[in-house]
This record gives C-alpha cells, structure tokens and sequence, in this order.
C-alpha cells in the first residue's frame, strides 16, 4: 500500500510541475535527452572563477524557479565553494560563464562530464553580483537553452 501511495504523490507533484510550467508558457522541459517530465526539476550547476559574483547571482536569480534546482561553483581553488565530483554527479546540465571553465570542468572530470551537458554563456566577468545587467542577461539566456 505505501508504494501506491508514493506513486500517487510523484504523479501529483509531476502533474503540479506541468500546470506551473502552462502558466509560465513553457514547455515541461527536456534537456538532451532527458524527459524532465518523469522527475521533479532539472538540477543546474552554474560556474565561473571564484564563485564570487556571476555564478552566485545566477543560483539566486533562478533559485525560486518551478522547474529548476540549482547551485553555484567555482573553478579556482580560491573560489568561496569550488566545484567537486559531487556538483558533476548531482547535475543535469551544468552553465559555464566562459569557455575557460569548461575547458577546467572538462580537464579535471573528464569521465563525470562526457554525458552531461555543459553550457558557455559567455559572460565577461565584468559584472558584481546581483548586477541588474547580469540578471538580465542570466534571464535571457538561460531559460532558452533549458526549454527552448
């Protein structure tokens, strides 16, 4: 009987994702592959340097998304929280701010990586966090790539 019940919740929540995606006139989202519609979000690893200004805006900007769960990381060993195997095991499709960070990811978890999407925005780290020209450029090119 809790197995039925366990199933009556995912198919509930699934149902829920899917209404909040209509309202927002999205489509439930697939990424390469990945048919989100039998899981709750799609989990985004978002990478620059230091993890000091854009990645954070970016996990705060998008934290509250219905169909998003997300994190930030950084490449160098000096960065607030620097990216490990577990961010890799834990993400769907990983935001690289620059090609040098996905040149990093790759490098240093080459067979982490090889199925899992990673993403250039290129933003220039010109920006502090949550910079209005950041969170607007974040909003433009995120979304698109995650659902069309």
């Amino acid at each position: 009987m809790p197995q039925k019940d366990k199933h009556w919740k995912l198919v509930y929540t699934r149902s829920e994702k899917l209404r909040r995606a209509e309202q927002l006139g999205m489509e439930y989202p697939c990424v390469e592959g990945l048919q989100l519609a039998e899981r709750e979000c799609v989990n985004v690893l978002f990478v620059c340097s230091r993890n000091q200004w854009r990645s954070p805006t970016a996990e705060r900007v998008f934290r509250r998304h219905p169909l998003m769960s997300v994190r930030s990381a950084g490449t160098s060993p000096n960065a607030r929280r620097t990216i490990s195997a577990d961010d890799l095991r834990w993400a769907d499709v990983v935001m690289a701010m620059e090609h040098k960070h996905r040149d990093r990811i790759v490098a240093g978890f080459p067979r982490l990586v090889e199925h899992t999407p990673i993403h250039v925005l290129d933003i220039p780290d010109d920006y502090r966090e949550m910079d209005p020209e950041l969170i607007e450029l974040l909003a433009q090119t995120v979304p698109p790539l995650l659902f069309g």
